[in-house]
């Protein structure tokens, strides 16, 4: 008969932590044999958290436990999990009790985007890998607390959009990988200019707006809507704030524009080469946005240092004729990869492949290599968008960014932003 080593040491109890290497060693890395199965908790289960794409357990990751606010998630999980997996989860309505086990190696954070940043850092000083769901934090600040956090204590982190480096990208037919080496190997010229419009665009999502004037409503019994609310201001209880309906407001997400912007934006920041850098522009064209409700936009531009541009195209453009994806002075690619340069995909054919990611999560957690959509470049693509959201919030046509210090210029009310007070007694 055979057992894991967690069995193993729960069986022997803590005499066996200094006979044998435990998983926690020195300087806080994970000793983890390659047939060792880990195990995984997710916080919040009203959406993407219990989707067939996350609410999974297999012989290399089980799911061993769920939280929510709402008890009627936490009770659809725990019945899904005993039809799926014939297995009771354990149940925790406060996240820190979930971190806080011993048994848990990885948090999967699914929550509005409003706890990421408090969760991901907790869950990092605790010991924890991280799978979190974008976008990767609400404001700058709480992503360089994440990037620190995580750095800090030797930690696995992987952001949940995943088009830089699989699936057929929004619109275009294609992975990303071909694009890619167009740019990297300069058959487009630089620099080049990003379009994100039409079938390529926001359109699906694009109308994901708040509500102005919402009137209080009673809360229902089985929502601890102080604990939903967390660090964000309070506001009186309405049902178009909480769960699916949240992304409308600025407390804890940001419309449509910060609900799909990174799964835009971050294979942008990678086919150009800019995991390492940010735009020093942002310009807005919107109309005025309320203080509570995140409205719609018409169009957003990005404006690197070296003159390259992403552009973001909303309101109007929905419906708008052919234009191109990518364009540089050599070329210029359309939806569906048809290309301006003749024989592109013979061309592309002879030319090195881009450099080899880490794209198993788990096993970058069983090795310790970092994720190929990690907390730093993560945290870049999620600034493109914050700068946005703070540019849409302030009604700035134009705000100026020092990339390297992850500032605005001459701007006090932007920066206010990027590090924002948290309802007490939340901190981060």
């Amino acid at each position: 008969m055979s057992i894991n080593r967690r069995s193993f040491l729960k069986a022997m109890g803590g005499v066996a932590l200094f006979s044998i290497v435990p998983r926690q060693v020195l300087g806080g890395e994970k000793f983890i044999a390659p047939s060792d199965q880990l195990t995984k908790g997710i916080i919040g289960v009203g959406g993407i958290g219990k989707s067939n794409l996350h609410f999974t357990s297999d012989e290399r990751c089980r799911l061993v436990a769920v939280c929510d606010v709402d008890k009627k998630h936490l009770e659809q999980a725990v019945n899904l999990g005993k039809r799926k997996f014939n297995q009771t989860l354990q149940t925790y309505q406060d996240y820190r009790d979930m971190i806080a086990d011993p048994n848990i190696d990885i948090i999967h954070i699914a929550t509005p985007p409003h706890w990421h940043g408090i969760m991901a850092v907790e869950a990092a000083r605790a010991g924890k890998d991280i799978w979190c769901e974008k976008p990767m934090t609400r404001t700058i600040g709480e992503g360089k607390r994440v990037v620190e956090a995580v750095k800090q204590n030797n930690r696995i982190f992987r952001l949940n959009t995943w088009f830089r480096f699989k699936d057929t990208f929004y619109g275009l037919g294609t992975t990303v990988e071909p694009l890619k080496k167009l740019v990297s190997n300069g058959m487009l010229g630089w620099p080049l200019k990003v379009r994100i419009s039409g079938a390529t665009g926001f359109a699906w999502k694009f109308f994901w707006v708040g509500k102005e004037n919402l009137k209080p409503e009673t809360v229902p019994a089985e929502l601890d809507y102080d604990m939903w609310l967390g660090p964000a201001p309070y506001k009186p209880y309405n049902s178009h704030r909480v769960h699916q309906t949240f992304r409308g407001y600025w407390d804890y997400d940001g419309g449509g524009l910060a609900d799909m912007g990174q799964h835009y934006l971050d294979p942008v920041q990678y086919i150009l080469g800019k995991d390492d850098t940010l735009p020093i522009k942002v310009e807005v064209d919107a109309p005025q946005q309320h203080p509570d409700a995140a409205g719609i936009w018409r169009k957003i531009t990005y404006t690197y240092e070296d003159g390259c541009q992403i552009i973001l195209e909303g309101e109007g453009f929905e419906s708008k004729g052919d234009v191109p994806y990518i364009e540089g002075p050599l070329g210029k690619v359309y939806q569906g990869f048809r290309c301006t340069i003749p024989n592109v995909m013979d061309k592309l054919a002879e030319l090195p492949d881009p450099e080899p990611q880490n794209t198993d999560f788990i096993e970058c957690v069983k090795t310790r290599q970092k994720f190929a959509l990690n907390e730093e470049n993560g945290h870049n693509s999620c600034t493109l968008v914050n700068m946005a959201v703070d540019a849409l919030r302030l009604n700035r046509p134009v705000l100026y960014f020092d990339s390297r210090k992850q500032l605005f210029l001459n701007d006090d009310a932007a920066n206010r932003l990027i590090d924002q007070p948290m309802r007490g007694p939340w901190s981060i």
